[in-house]
């Protein structure tokens, strides 16, 4: 049982991120453009390209890492792979939350609380 559970949140957070690292790879120019004016008032007004770098790699490593996570549980029920998993996501979305709180933006801040929250349980069922 605890497996399916642990399934099913680690495919939600590798389409989570993957998605979300797609879009900002194929899409650049405008997710930095948009940022710009997002974080325009804060101290990371002149660093988003670098800041945006940062939380791609994470995106992606968090959802590679569930993948792996899965087809691990999967076929010889390890949960290595799936616990880092679910801790990278872990440490991307507190990131995430923490820019959305410097710019002041409390309802993208509130959003990513809703999927911090099977994250941290994937760290705890997997740890």
């Amino acid at each position: 049982m605890n497996n399916i559970t642990s399934i099913l949140i680690l495919i939600f957070l590798a389409i989570t991120f993957l998605q979300s690292g797609y879009d900002k790879l194929f899409n650049w120019k405008d997710n930095v453009d948009w940022l710009k004016g997002h974080f325009a008032k804060t101290p990371l007004k002149n660093q988003v390209p670098l800041a945006l770098l940062n939380i791609l790699i994470l995106e992606l490593i968090s959802g590679i890492l569930c993948v792996v996570g899965c087809i691990e549980l999967l076929v010889n029920n390890g949960r290595i792979f799936g616990f880092y998993g679910a801790v990278f996501s872990c440490v991307t979305l507190l990131m995430l939350l923490f820019g959305q709180r410097l710019a002041k933006d409390y309802d993208g801040a509130r959003t990513i609380v809703i999927y911090f929250i099977p994250a941290i349980l994937a760290v705890y069922w997997l740890s």
